[in-house]
């Protein structure tokens, strides 16, 4: 016989069941969280607008690697590979993920149920794989850039994952389709609606702008907000291509939207910052 629960306590389940973040940081990340027993759409909903404040909480952890490895003199370089190599494990490497399966895809030229076929696969192909390569080489190059020396670098590793996660958030629209179903995107495709997302992407540009004033002055926080533009622009090319070629999106094609469009922002600071 199972135990019975004390009167008015919370279970670890509960608590992930009622708090958005609490359920969005353990479905988007492999760190400890309370369990998510069920998803359900209110639920989903919570998680899904809760996306871009993981990605900051995501941001810090990356950030104190970078540093630590900024003060150890080790490099920028190496800095930014470190941050991106903790930030890839803290989310059990779900987006690249999304992106190798969304590439491979795409990248078939089939039509869109063959496509989605591919993308369900468990293996990556030759285009998944160099997607990655690119996607990550292009980030350790532009976060090495001279642009972005020192303690900038770990400033955008602190900003990016939120910025980038901001895309995937606009992604679930509710005038966005699904292409499946079920699975694991179809829980939260089509569920947010405008407002939320307009206020996530204010409190993201505020939060990335001024905390570059404040670390770098007015010019930093400038172009921080043109990288959050042109990562937010770039989001919307990017969906609206799979949606053309696939009919919708899913979980991968989420994952895909957050790593090309982290790649944006930092390509954005590497180039004017």
């Amino acid at each position: 016989m199972a135990p019975a629960r004390t009167p008015n306590r919370r279970t670890r389940s509960d608590v992930a069941t009622r708090n958005g973040l609490l359920a969005a940081w353990g479905l988007f990340t492999v760190l400890p969280a309370p369990v998510v027993a069920e998803v359900d759409e209110r639920l989903a909903v919570r998680a899904i607008a809760s996306m871009p404040w993981v990605g900051l909480g995501l941001g810090l952890i990356a950030g104190l690697g970078c540093a630590i490895v900024t003060v150890a003199g080790g490099g920028q370089p190496l800095a930014i590979a470190a941050g991106l190599a903790i930030l890839a494990l803290c989310t059990g490497f779900l987006h690249l993920d999304g992106l190798a399966d969304t590439a491979d895809g795409l990248g078939s030229r089939k039509p869109a149920h063959e496509a989605l076929t591919i993308m369900r696969q468990s293996d990556i192909g030759p285009m998944g794989v160099t997607a990655i390569i690119l996607v990550l080489a292009l980030e350790i190059a532009a976060g090495g850039s001279g642009h972005l020396d020192g303690w900038r670098g770990v400033w955008l590793l602190v900003t990016m994952p939120m910025v980038a996660r901001v895309s995937a958030l606009s992604a679930t629209g509710r005038w966005i389709p699904s292409a499946h179903k079920k699975g694991f995107g179809a829980l939260f495709a089509g569920k947010t609606r405008p407002a939320t997302i307009v206020v996530a992407s204010v409190i993201a540009a505020v939060i990335a702008a001024g905390s570059g004033w404040l670390l770098f002055g007015w010019r930093a926080a400038l172009v921080a907000v043109c990288a959050c533009l042109a990562s937010w622009v770039f989001g919307v090319a990017w969906r609206r291509h799979i949606l053309a070629r696939l009919g919708g999106l899913t979980g991968d094609t989420f994952g895909s939207l957050v790593e090309m469009s982290g790649l944006a922002y930092l390509l954005t600071l590497a180039l004017f910052a």
